[in-house]
Formats: structure tokens, C-alpha cells, sequence
């Protein structure tokens, strides 16, 4: 009876297949940690006065819709007077650190100005910028509020003198026919307090709606009036309900008055005249094509009128 054959051993892999998985793990975390150190910018610092709902590694800093940054640390001040939110940017957004620039912390706001950052409820607050146009920097004060918007530097301001402000708030509508043809700027006691001064700003296309003989009112909110030949009701659009808002209205003489200058100051009414509402001179306008085609240039409004 012959030997059964003798058993064939077979060498099993020296590397164990339980640690391909972790190795694979360690592999994407070194790959992501490299990327991430690539694209690592310069860390900044910014004092707040207060710093409310930033979190350190959550908070993050956008700029045109696009995550720029993300805080590292938030601390108190040594004098106890604020803190200082340190602020890794990405390389990509290094630029946003000069000199100018402006941060300012996004908080839900719902007020007179209008609906602002209700996103924040869901997402937790974020650092928003305008970028400056000086030498690189890396210490920064931050803004307590939202910044006025960019206005263009093409058109023309003016200047309104009023009794009382209003509802008349910085971004507010300054409209034609219902068109929106400007905004508000800024706002600010006249020199002796007697009166408010309203910086507005008419966009390219239609200063030459503005003459010397241009009447102004402010349309914010609503009006009611009974009287004994019966009620009148004066509307208005939703953004001058929220925000206030300015109309004008040019009256056709014949020839037209001449084009209001740049800075020259009018009279604003607390509402119009029946006979402002009949006023239609034809006054030849830029294209708002050719204008729009134009790059805006950049530029800030000043915080306060000069």
C-alpha cells in the first residue's frame, strides 16, 4: 500500500491585509493635510469689540460668495476691552490682507435697514470683507456694522436738505418713475442741527434728469388722509416701505433748466406736490446698455459726508 502524498504548504502573504485599509486612510489624510498646507495663506489678526457667535475652526470669512478664510482663534484682548479673531486665509485670497481692508463680523439684522444675513440663523455667523489697496498687512480692526455698498464713481452726487430724516436709510432707493435711478448714501446733521443733510448718488445714465429746478420728496412708508371729499391712499414699493426712498421730478420748461452740477443741494419735501406728479419733460438719457458695459470703478463710500 503505497504513501499518501505529502501534504503541498502554500506561503501566505507576509503583509497582513488588515492594515491595507488604514494605510490607504493614512495615505488620504497625508494627501489632504499637503493640499490644505498648500493652499494655506497668511494668518491675519482683527480686534472686535465683541465677538458673538465666532467659533474657532468653524467660522469662516467670505468674500464675493466664496469661502477666503477660516478663524483659528478667538481670544479676549489683554485689556479686556474686546477680542482678537485670528484668521488663517487661504493663499488664493492673501491679497485681501492690505492695507484698507475692512472685516466685519455678519449677524442676522432685521430693522429699518431692511433683512440682513438671515442665512447666519442656520449656518452660525461669518466674517465678511472689502478688500483695501495698500501694502500687505497682518493686524486689522474690525468694523462693528455693515459697511455702506460700492457705488460708482461715474455719475453725480447731490445733496438734500430736510427737516427730519425719516425712515431714509444708507442704500435706500432714490427713484424715476418708479425706476430706481440712485441711492442714498450717507446722512448727517446740518452745521447748526436745525436740519438733516442726505448725500445721494445718481448712476451714470441719468444725471441729466437732475436739473436746476428739480424737485425732490422722500416716499418711504405710507400715507392715509380723510378729508370730506374722501380718502386718498399713497403706496409705495416694498424696498421704500423697508428702507425709505427718494423721488424727483423735473418740470417742463421750456427751454429745460440747465444740468444740476456735481454737489449742488435741494430741498427734500416730506411729499409731492399733486402738480410735481404731472411733470414729463423729454430729456435725452445715456444708453443703459453702453453704461452697464463699462466696468464700475471701485471706490467706498465715506462714512460721513464732508
Amino acid at each position: 500500500m503505497s504513501a499518501p502524498p505529502s501534504p503541498k504548504i502554500t506561503k501566505g502573504p507576509s503583509f497582513p491585509l488588515i492594515w491595507v485599509v488604514p494605510l490607504v486612510a493614512l495615505a488620504i489624510a497625508a494627501w489632504m493635510s499637503l493640499k490644505e498646507y498648500r493652499e494655506r495663506g497668511p494668518l491675519v489678526s482683527i480686534v472686535f469689540s465683541d465677538g458673538s457667535g465666532v467659533e474657532s475652526n468653524k467660522t469662516t470669512l467670505e468674500y464675493m460668495g466664496v469661502t477666503a478664510g477660516k478663524v483659528e482663534t478667538i481670544s479676549l484682548k489683554p485689556s479686556l476691552d474686546g477680542v482678537i479673531v485670528r484668521l488663517r486665509l487661504r493663499k488664493n485670497a492673501e491679497a485681501l490682507a492690505r492695507g484698507g481692508s475692512k472685516f466685519w463680523i455678519v449677524h442676522p439684522e432685521i430693522g429699518l435697514s431692511g433683512v440682513h444675513g438671515l442665512d447666519t440663523l442656520v449656518s452660525g455667523v461669518r466674517l465678511n470683507v472689502i478688500p483695501g489697496h495698500g501694502a500687505p498687512e497682518k493686524t486689522f480692526v474690525g468694523l462693528d456694522k455693515t459697511p455702506p455698498p460700492f457705488v460708482r464713481n461715474e455719475g453725480r452726487t447731490f445733496y438734500l436738505q430736510a427737516d427730519k430724516l425719516g425712515s431714509l436709510t444708507t442704500g435706500a432707493p432714490v427713484v424715476y418713475r418708479e425706476l430706481k435711478v440712485g441711492s442714498v448714501e450717507a446722512s448727517r446733521l446740518s452745521d447748526d442741527s436745525t436740519r438733516v443733510i442726505i448725500r445721494v448718488h445718481i448712476d451714470p445714465p441719468f444725471v441729466a434728469l437732475i436739473r436746476s429746478n428739480t424737485r425732490f420728496w422722500n416716499t418711504g412708508g405710507f400715507t392715509f388722509k380723510v378729508s370730506l371729499l374722501g380718502a386718498e391712499f399713497r403706496d409705495t414699493s416694498l424696498e421704500s416701505l423697508i428702507n425709505g426712498g427718494v423721488a424727483f421730478a423735473t418740470p417742463e420748461t421750456e427751454p429745460l433748466a440747465p444740468v444740476a452740477n456735481d454737489g449742488d443741494q435741494f430741498d427734500l419735501a416730506a411729499e409731492a406736490d399733486k402738480e410735481w406728479m404731472k411733470w414729463a419733460p423729454k430729456i435725452s438719457i445715456q444708453s443703459q446698455e453702453s453704461a452697464l458695459e463699462r466696468p464700475p470703478k471701485s471706490g467706498l463710500i465715506p462714512s460721513l459726508i464732508k
